[in-house]
């Protein structure tokens, strides 16, 4: 077996399955991947269910990365309005910056 990631070739007994739906589990009609133990191991192995179809549903062109990540956040944690909870965020670190200065920097 060839490791997907690292080009290694390993036996057969020494590689992990890599399902890219996420659910080994469900073996039918799959043909699988294989990852050395290391790469493997490297692996985040939480459930990816629905994952794809938000990353696509929030990024945009010409967005920062700052701007996506906040935006992946909202979409996360459940905030109900991301453009209002990126608004806080950046009035948060403004007020951080201005209780940072000192009253001469003012």
């Amino acid at each position: 077996m060839v490791c997907i990631a690292c080009g290694d070739s390993v036996l057969r007994e020494d590689a992990r399955e890599y399902d890219k739906e996420g659910d080994r589990w469900n073996r039918r009609d799959k043909e699988f991947e294989y990852l050395c133990a290391d790469c493997d191991g490297d692996l985040s192995h939480q459930p990816r269910d629905g994952l794809e179809s938000l990353i696509c549903s929030i990024e945009a062109d010409g967005l920062t990365t700052e701007e996506f990540l906040g935006r992946y956040v909202d979409a996360v944690t459940g905030d109900d309005d991301p453009a209002e909870a990126s608004d806080e965020r950046s009035r948060s670190s403004r007020d951080r910056s201005n209780r940072d200065r000192s009253d001469r920097d003012r």
